[in-house]
């Protein structure tokens, strides 16, 4: 599939709305950086790919696609539905401006999103993302990556959210870090090795010393 792709590209053809319809799945998953930015942004209006086994790079790459081909419709309500396929390839900043817009994401498309990104939000902002379905973020609070985004958060801040959820960090919480064990230089090696050397010795002058004295 890789080979059949390369040569198609190669001989000049455009990965058009067709091509890209043709190879969705994981076949687009195979797809090189390279093959990626070939693509129009406004290809994107045409088809509908998923995006769900693919690598960082390419949703990073189509989400950039993405935004560019529906930036005219940055305001309307069709917006999200547009680019939600898109948005495990979203940086935090993007998803915080998204959750002013009452966009009411599932919480299955929460945890696919960036993990950088995903930590990077507030609880209010999850819950201007999630809108309406925010009590279905309890049902989560035990799996990655929702899990480690909770931990990441203040349990007071959670609480406003008015769900139950718990697992944040308390007030006055204190991360004790362990020191590690740090192994003796060469030198400090050297003076025990010197010194375990010469004990026989000093210990045989000293019975020496007590013996004729």
């Amino acid at each position: 599939a890789i080979a059949l792709i390369e040569r198609y590209v190669t001989l000049g053809n455009p990965l058009n709305a067709t091509a890209l319809k043709a190879i969705n799945g994981k076949h687009l998953c195979l797809l090189n950086a390279t093959a990626l930015n070939r693509i129009d942004s406004n290809t994107l209006k045409l088809v509908s790919l998923n995006l769900s086994s693919c690598p960082q790079f390419t949703k990073d790459i189509l989400y950039a696609k993405a935004k560019r081909a529906f930036s005219d419709q940055h305001y309307l309500s069709s917006y999200y539905t547009h680019i939600e396929p898109y948005l495990g390839g979203a940086p935090g900043a993007d998803l915080k401006a998204l959750s002013k817009d009452n966009v009411n994401m599932k919480v299955d498309t929460l945890a696919k999103l960036r993990t950088d990104s995903l930590m990077s939000l507030m609880p209010a902002e999850v819950k201007g993302l999630l809108g309406g379905n925010i009590r279905d973020l309890v049902k989560w609070q035990n799996k990655s990556p929702i899990q480690e985004w909770v931990r990441r958060q203040k349990q007071a801040e959670l609480d406003k959210l008015a769900i139950g959820l718990t697992g944040g960090t308390q007030e006055g919480y204190i991360i004790i870090v362990t020191p590690q064990f740090q192994p003796p230089s060469s030198s400090a090696l050297g003076t025990v090795a010197m010194a375990a050397h010469l004990l026989p010795a000093l210990l045989l002058s000293f019975l020496m010393t007590m013996a004729l004295s």
